[in-house]
């Protein structure tokens, strides 16, 4: 598994909370180009470090949506604390991103399994159920995006709004230049409800405070699904005729935005930077229409996850802990009820070849 090298530029980034968004779509930014659709295969891995009772450890992973690139990546990295920590390890969610189809998978699986850790894409709809679980005795963790914090134990964030917000609105300053003494700007998030995606947005606009030849005129959702994804950035190059960058917040946005902007006739018009996985903006970073992205080792993501589901679900992990132990991704901190994974990565056409996730 790839882990980030010294020579990668790293980045902080910061909180985004809400803006006035519009309707758009990015439900699942799953079509992403070069990216499938297909629902991946519910997997079983070997059983987990047991409890008390010798059984061994069961963990129950859910995405927002299966068969995304980005999830799939993270699984890959939970599959393989899921071998090194000796977890019984389910895959399992909605094709489509519906939280009520997650929030019945966690009805159906509470107290079968002995962990679910659960990437809300609603935590309204979700906390009911995840609720139940715990009742059950079944323990829950949130990993990628938050939940109702009386829902669940741990959030496993990959990275803080702040680091975020700040590293893709310095990045759209740095890399627009100051030839001229304002650009528009907009938004691509994904789900509306998803909590991560409104406190990235508040962020996004936080920093932009900053950058006051940065005007956002719009943010634009289209849940986690490509074709939303374009068709929402589509809708703001015809909306803005003097559009200069678009922030793509979240992992399937980013590459989508780019794919649009660059079927327009766009490049080296109007720019896109965001969130991607290596693999997905590499072609973009190659010929210009994304100068920089930003992400967080994915595999690592899902390896952490793990890691906190298996001291969760053991006993291990006691209330009030600064610091937990995470195998070979080190000692991870602790802040109040989130596990933080660490540093941001930064993505340019002069890096790109090292990251292959």
């Amino acid at each position: 598994m790839l882990r980030p090298c010294p020579s990668l530029e790293r980045t902080s980034l910061r909180t985004i909370a809400s803006l006035s968004i519009p309707i758009l779509a990015t439900a699942a930014l799953l079509s992403l180009p070069g990216c499938n659709n297909t629902p991946e295969t519910p997997n079983e891995s070997p059983p987990v470090t047991p409890p008390a009772n010798g059984k061994k450890l069961s963990v129950l992973l859910i995405p927002k949506r299966m068969g995304a690139p980005y999830f799939t990546s993270c699984y890959k990295g939970a599959q393989q604390a899921a071998k090194d920590l000796d977890i019984s390890l389910t895959y399992e969610g909605p094709t489509d991103g519906s939280p009520a189809k997650a929030a019945q998978l966690i009805e159906k699986q509470a107290g079968k399994v002995d962990v679910i850790a659960v990437s809300p894409n609603d935590a309204d709809v979700l906390a009911p159920a995840m609720k139940a679980a715990l009742a059950k005795n079944t323990k829950v963790i949130t990993w990628d995006a938050d939940g109702e914090p009386e829902s669940r134990q741990l959030f496993v964030n990959q990275a803080t709004p702040q680091q975020l917000g700040e590293a893709l609105v310095d990045a759209m300053a740095k890399d627009l230049g100051d030839s001229q003494p304002s650009y528009e700007v907009a938004i691509v998030t994904a789900a509306v409800t998803a909590a991560n995606q409104n406190e990235w947005i508040k962020a996004v606009k936080d920093r932009l405070a900053k950058y006051p030849q940065l005007k956002l005129v719009e943010a634009r959702p289209s849940g986690e699904d490509k074709q939303l994804a374009v068709k929402a950035t589509n809708g703001l190059l015809k909306t803005y005729p003097n559009l200069k960058g678009i922030f793509g917040l979240s992992h399937l946005a980013c590459p989508a935005a780019a794919a649009a902007v660059k079927a327009a006739g766009k490049t080296g018009k109007v720019l896109v930077t965001g969130l991607s996985t290596p693999a997905d903006i590499k072609p973009y970073l190659m010929d210009g229409t994304v100068k920089s992205a930003a992400t967080w080792n994915t595999e690592d993501l899902g390896y952490l996850t793990l890691e906190v589901a298996k001291a969760v679900g053991s006993g291990e992990w006691k209330a009030g802990q600064t610091s937990i132990n995470a195998g070979k991704l080190g000692e991870k901190k602790i802040a109040g009820d989130q596990v933080l994974l660490g540093d941001i990565l930064v993505l340019t056409k002069d890096n790109i070849g090292q990251y292959h996730f």
